[in-house]
C-alpha cells in the first residue's frame, strides 16, 4: 500500500526507536489522499484496489468511489492520531459544477505499512444544511482566526478527557441529563448552519434535538490540536462530529450528515 507507504523512506524514516507510527508518517498519507482527490486517481493512496472502503457507510471499490472523480479543493484540514494510527482529513469543495463537502477516516495496521481501511462521507446538494460555499466561509475564517492551533505540549488534554467531552456531547441527544462541558467561545459549524458570530460571547449551547441515539462510534483523536472526529450513526443517517477541546471544555464542533432529499441512510 502505498509501496509501503512510501514515507519509510522517501521522509528518511527508521524503525529502531520502534515508532512506527509517526506524524510525519501520517501527514504523508493525508497528503497523498489529498492528492488523490484532487486529482481523481485512487491509486495514489490506495494501490491495493481491494482495500476496505466505505461511502456513506456502504462497502463499494475504492475504482467506483468519490475518488475518481477530480475535485477542486478549496480547503482541507486533517487530524493525525499516532496512537491508533489514523486520520481524519475534511474537505470542502466550492466548484459550482460539483460542490462537496466530504469527511474521510483512515486507518493503518500496527505496523504503520499498510491501509487497511478508508471510511468516506459524502454530502451534497439534498443533505442536510448543503451549502458548501457557506460551509468553506465559515471553516476558512476558522482558520484564518487561528481557532485550531496546535496546543503547547504542557496544555495538551488527555486523550481521555477529550473523547468523553465529545461523548458527552453526542450522549445528550438521547439523554438531557448530561452534563456537557461548554466552553466559551463556541461555535457548532453543522453543514452550512453556522451557531454563532465569531463574538467572545459565542455558545454551543443551543440546544440540540430530542430522543435520537448516536451509535457505533469511531474516533480519530488528535492531541495537539485538542480534537476528535466521530464517525457515527446519528440515529439512522451517517454522519461525522468533530470537536475541538480546550481544558477540558468545548470550543468548536463540525458535523457532516448524509441526509439526501429526506432519505435517511443507514449501515
Amino acid at each position: 500500500m502505498l509501496s509501503k507507504l512510501l514515507a519509510l523512506s522517501l521522509l528518511g524514516f527508521t524503525l529502531a526507536h520502534e515508532e512506527h507510527c509517526t506524524r510525519e508518517l501520517l501527514q504523508f498519507v493525508t497528503d497523498s489522499y489529498i492528492q488523490a482527490q484532487t486529482l481523481g486517481d485512487p491509486s495514489i493512496i490506495a494501490q491495493n484496489p481491494d482495500v476496505p472502503y466505505t461511502e456513506d457507510f456502504r462497502s463499494i471499490s475504492v475504482r467506483n468511489s468519490v475518488l475518481t472523480t477530480p475535485l477542486q479543493i478549496a480547503h482541507n484540514r486533517s487530524l493525525l492520531d499516532t496512537t491508533q494510527c489514523a486520520t481524519y482529513t475534511e474537505l470542502i469543495v466550492t466548484d459550482p459544477k460539483n460542490p462537496r463537502v466530504i469527511g474521510t477516516q483512515i486507518r493503518l495496521d500496527e505496523h504503520a505499512e499498510n491501509i487497511i481501511k478508508i471510511e468516506t462521507l459524502v454530502t451534497k446538494e439534498g443533505d442536510w444544511a448543503f451549502n458548501a460555499s457557506l460551509t468553506y466561509q465559515y471553516a476558512s475564517r476558522e482558520t484564518a482566526n487561528g481557532w485550531w492551533f496546535t496546543i503547547p505540549k504542557e496544555d495538551q488534554d488527555t486523550r481521555a478527557t477529550i473523547q468523553a467531552a465529545a461523548d458527552a456531547y453526542l450522549d445528550l441527544f438521547n439523554n438531557k441529563s448530561v452534563v456537557v462541558p461548554w466552553g466559551t467561545p463556541c461555535n457548532r459549524l453543522e453543514g452550512s448552519w453556522y451557531t454563532g458570530n465569531f463574538s467572545l460571547t459565542d455558545s454551543c449551547n443551543v440546544g440540540v434535538p430530542s430522543g435520537v441515539p448516536i451509535t457505533n462510534r469511531r474516533y480519530v483523536i488528535d492531541e495537539t490540536l485538542g480534537t476528535v472526529d466521530a464517525f457515527v450513526l446519528f440515529g439512522s443517517r451517517p454522519d461525522s462530529h468533530e470537536f475541538r477541546v480546550e481544558k477540558g471544555k468545548l470550543r468548536l464542533v463540525h458535523t457532516l450528515t448524509v441526509m439526501r432529499n429526506g432519505t435517511f441512510f443507514g449501515a
